[in-house]
């Protein structure tokens, strides 16, 4: 039996693992990207104001971490208005990099530099933590084997401790953020002009879950965490733990983030669809595109962390 956090960086990203094979996850499941063009469009909305900050510089980057299929950079390089596209970098950072148009930098680790906008999009959930359980009042670290059977492991001492106590004190069972924050706070420290958003399911301290919220995804389907491999391995993020660590942040929902960007569903007027047809089409799918985005049922549970003041 190895320790969780060992099995879970294992399961993900060894040789055999699930994303170095090439698995993406929309594959898997169904994540905002897919849903249309409205989450590039705000996006796109956000670097304006980004590029409107800092002056509009000769070169403005866009960072997608975490890029999965590339679906992200791609409909941002896409949609950019021609004048925006002419400065701007599009770069996809993901371990097995993936297929983009042309025009799209694809590299596997983070550039040394951003001046513009970087985003992890569904990125912090996939950094692997240490699982922890509290029994007879001790927390212990918990420790598994490939087909998912569970033991005690020993007692969790050190920073990993202080941080549970600090961010999850009621927990019965818990993954420890802090590979989490250490991530962000390096991603964000690479941004020496503009801004840096997170995009993540995720929980706050006031409403943590008390039994963690690790599972596994498969063929579109939430299976059980088995780390052999076989499918993504998941958890919601600490939110607040990672803007601290990155020395603050704005916490808000999704919906509320669209909708201080221009994305908002409304129904096509009444009596469209006998004048304009096609017209009445296009706006009520983009209204039920909306309306997915912004479910708090569902995609619309997303937390974003934006660091930078870029939303009115």
């Amino acid at each position: 039996m190895r320790d969780w956090r060992q099995a879970w960086q294992a399961a993900l990203y060894s040789p055999d693992g699930f994303f170095a094979r090439g698995e993406r996850p929309s594959a898997h499941f169904r994540t905002s990207p897919l849903v249309g063009p409205e989450l590039a469009q705000a996006l796109l909305e956000l670097l304006s104001r980004v590029d409107f900050a800092l002056g509009r510089p000769g070169s403005l980057d866009f960072v997608d971490v975490g890029a999965g299929g590339g679906e992200l950079s791609a409909a941002v390089h896409d949609l950019a208005p021609p004048a925006l596209r002419r400065r701007l970098c599009v770069t996809a950072v993901e371990f097995a990099p993936p297929a983009v148009p042309t025009g799209v930098r694809v590299r596997r680790d983070l550039p040394e530099q951003v001046v513009g906008l970087l985003v992890g999009h569904e990125w912090l959930d996939s950094i692997p933590c240490q699982v922890v359980e509290v029994h007879s009042g001790q927390t212990s670290a918990m420790h598994v084997d490939d087909h998912g059977t569970e033991s005690l492991g020993p007692p969790v001492t050190g920073p990993a401790l202080e941080w549970l106590h600090r961010w999850w004190p009621l927990a019965e069972r818990a993954e420890v953020g802090l590979p989490r924050d250490e991530a962000w706070a390096d991603a964000v420290g690479r941004v020496r002009a503009g801004a840096a958003l997170a995009v993540d399911y995720g929980h706050l301290r006031s409403r943590r879950p008390r039994f963690g919220t690790l599972t596994g995804y498969l063929g579109g389907r939430q299976v059980p965490p088995i780390p052999d491999g076989s499918r993504d391995l998941t958890a919601h993020v600490a939110m607040d733990s990672c803007a601290a660590a990155a020395g603050g942040g704005v916490i808000t929902s999704q919906a509320t983030a669209l909708a201080a960007l221009g994305i908002s569903a409304s129904a096509p007027a009444s009596g469209l669809a006998a004048t304009d047809p096609l017209r009445w089409l296009d706006e009520a799918a983009r209204a039920g595109r909306i309306a997915e985005l912004t479910d708090p049922m569902g995609l619309g549970g997303f937390h974003w962390l934006l660091h930078g003041s870029m939303l009115p």
